[in-house]
């Protein structure tokens, strides 16, 4: 059968007096063809083939209580595509992918512009918030900004002390602590902005004490413009619609709730097997074949020392005073009994 604009060509060509030999001769095709598409007067009309089935039928139920059970948010296909396997599919992430195009809108990608920092130069941390009320549940969140390897802690509270053992977790789990590190406006880290002058900020004592210990420098990404730390801001999206949702949505099949230790001990899971050894899609690399090189340039953690008993008082630390001569008084009173 002939395409549809060949078919219109021999028309075209015959309502302007051509022969069917000169057509046959211009468009390359037999006499019989030229004269069946010029009797016919239409164009060809193709039928629709039979659809065939595909691997992916079998779990298309499967894939499509997943979607319903995270819905109004999204799973990304990876996270599907490794459900299936532990399944038996034997398929490829293409047509899962597809798949799961048609049960989505397509999203509109957002223009983002990226600065890159040089190896143990910057670390861009963030509270990543899930649920809010009695059962509060976040997310410390600590992105390197060379290499892209990321930290995750869950905390049911965002209390300073609870974000100053975040840091120092993150510190032992890079193994090295950067120069700076990038907040936006936490009411655990800032007390108020330009307080002392431009770019002069008030920054939370404990903070001051935590970054002296450890050699970072505390900095504040611009006001209203989150995207200044656009790393961590990224990572937060992909933890939240690869690690938060897919296991939200597994257990709530099973009538249960997520809690701080078993998003704790998945996450820690999801960070070696999944997170940090993903090829980036920015930097074409895995994160943790980056740190290794960023390693180098961080700070060493500071030597833990034992405490030290409280030291004497100026007035305890001294030798004791032995008084060598009497007073005055003392001699007029022999005087006085002689």
């Amino acid at each position: 059968m002939l395409k549809w604009e060949t078919c219109m060509e021999i028309q075209i060509l015959s309502g302007q007096g051509k022969s069917i030999k000169a057509i046959c001769r211009e468009t390359g095709h037999s006499r019989n063809t030229v004269r069946k598409y010029l009797r016919s007067g239409d164009a060809p009309k193709y039928s629709l083939r039979p659809k065939r089935p595909s691997i992916l039928d079998p779990h298309r139920s499967y894939v499509e209580s997943r979607v319903d059970a995270a819905l109004p948010h999204r799973i990304p296909s990876p996270v599907i595509f490794h459900e299936l396997q532990e399944q038996g599919y034997p398929g490829g992430i293409r047509i899962v992918r597809k798949l799961l195009q048609s049960l989505y809108p397509a999203p509109v990608p957002e223009p983002l512009i990226r600065f890159e920092t040089a190896p143990g130069k910057q670390m861009q941390v963030d509270w990543c918030v899930f649920r809010r009320g009695q059962s509060p549940l976040s997310a410390f969140v600590a992105t390197l900004g060379f290499s892209r390897t990321s930290y995750v802690q869950f905390v049911n509270n965002e209390k300073f002390e609870t974000l100053k053992a975040c840091h120092i977790n993150a510190f032992e789990y890079f193994g090295g602590v950067p120069e700076q590190s990038l907040y936006d406006n936490m009411k655990t880290v800032v007390l108020g902005r330009d307080v002392y002058g431009e770019g002069l900020h008030r920054f939370h004592p404990g903070l001051w004490d935590l970054a002296k210990h450890f050699g970072f420098t505390p900095k504040l990404c611009r006001p209203y413009r989150a995207k200044t730390k656009g790393k961590v801001e990224r990572f937060n999206r992909y933890l939240r619609y690869s690690f938060y949702y897919p296991l939200v949505g597994k257990l709530k099949q099973s009538g249960l709730e997520l809690d701080v230790e078993t998003a704790n001990v998945e996450v820690m899971k999801w960070m070696r097997d999944v997170a940090n050894v993903r090829v980036h899609s920015t930097l074409k690399e895995q994160p943790l074949v980056l740190l290794t090189q960023e390693q180098a340039a961080l700070q060493p953690l500071p030597v833990y020392q034992q405490p030290v008993e409280a030291s004497l008082t100026p007035a305890q630390n001294t030798w004791p005073v032995e008084q060598l001569q009497r007073s005055p008084r003392d001699y007029e009173l022999l005087l006085e009994v002689s």
